[in-house]
C-alpha cells in the first residue's frame, strides 16, 4: 500500500532497539515470545488496531534492522497500514529521534509506544490520538498508584537501608504508560532542543515539559502494563489467554 493512496496523518514510533537486560539474556526484550508470538508484532498491531494509524515505524537494533524487517513481513498485521523499519542508535531518546527523521511528509500527530507494552487496548490508543486532534500537543495515559509511595535518599552502597525523606500525596501522583501521542512539530522540536545526556530521556513526554509546553493526561488501562520481568511475561500470557476465552478463538 503506497502512501500516494491516502495522505498520512497519523504514524507510531516504536523503540525496539534495546536489550532488556532485566528479563535476562538471550533475545532482545521486544523479540521474546508471547503466545508463540514476539512482543514486538503483538506491539505493532495494537498501534496498527487503530484505524486513525496508517503508518507504524519500527525502530530496530541497528545490527538488526533485516531481521525485524523480515519478522514484520512473516506475521499477519493489518493491510490498511504501512509498516517501515529503520536502524536504531545507542539510547531510546536516539532510537526515537531517528524515527521521527524517516516519517514522511504530511504527518500531524505521532505517538511514541513501548514495545514492551504489547497489549494495550484499541480504545487507549484512540484516546490518546483523539486528545492531540482535540488540541494537546503532548498525551499521556496513566493510571492512579495503588501503592503508597515513598521517597528516600539513595543508599550509598548495595544493600544499606534508605531513610525515607518525604510521602508524596498519591492522590496527584500517576503512573505513566505509553502510547504517547504528540503534535508533530513539538515532538521534533524537543529532540532537536532537549540535549542528549547519559543514557538519555526514557519519557518523551518529559522532554516537551522541559520545552515548558502542557503534557496532559488521560485514562490508562492496565493491560498496558511493561513487560519487564518474568513475571510479567506470566502475567500478558494470562491476559492473552482471557481474551481468547472472550473472543471465542
Amino acid at each position: 500500500m503506497s502512501d500516494e493512496a491516502r495522505p498520512v496523518r497519523t504514524a507510531a514510533v516504536i523503540p525496539a532497539a534495546g536489550r532488556g537486560v532485566r528479563l535476562g539474556p538471550g533475545a532482545p526484550k521486544a523479540l521474546r515470545a508471547l503466545n508463540g508470538t514476539p512482543m514486538l508484532i503483538h506491539a505493532v498491531r495494537a498501534m496498527a488496531a487503530s484505524r486513525a494509524v496508517s503508518l507504524v515505524v519500527v525502530v530496530a537494533p541497528s545490527d538488526g534492522a533485516a531481521e525485524v524487517k523480515n519478522l514484520l513481513d512473516t506475521h499477519a498485521l493489518p493491510e490498511r497500514t504501512d509498516y517501515l523499519v529503520v536502524p536504531g542508535g545507542e539510547t531510546r531518546q536516539e532510537s526515537v529521534r531517528l524515527g521521527l527523521e524517516a516519517l514522511p511528509e504530511g504527518i500531524t500527530t505521532v505517538l511514541v509506544h513501548d514495545a514492551a507494552r504489547p497489549l494495550v487496548p484499541v480504545d487507549t490508543v484512540d484516546a490518546v490520538i483523539e486528545a492531540v486532534r482535540d488540541g494537546a500537543v503532548a498525551v499521556v495515559p496513566a493510571l492512579p498508584l495503588a501503592d503508597t509511595v515513598k521517597e528516600v535518599e539513595p543508599a550509598e552502597n548495595k544493600g544499606e537501608a534508605e531513610k525515607v525523606v518525604a510521602t508524596p500525596e498519591r492522590s496527584r501522583l500517576r503512573a505513566v504508560q505509553t502510547p504517547q501521542g504528540f503534535d508533530y512539530d513539538t515532538l521534533v522540536n524537543a529532540h532537536a532542543t532537549v540535549a542528549l545526556m547519559g543514557d538519555g530521556a526514557t519519557d518523551d513526554a518529559g522532554m516537551v515539559e522541559r520545552l515548558g509546553a502542557p503534557v496532559v493526561v488521560v485514562p490508562g488501562h492496565e493491560e498496558a502494563f511493561k513487560v519487564t520481568r518474568p513475571l510479567d511475561l506470566v502475567l500478558a500470557e494470562a491476559v492473552l489467554a482471557r481474551r481468547r476465552a472472550n473472543d471465542g478463538f
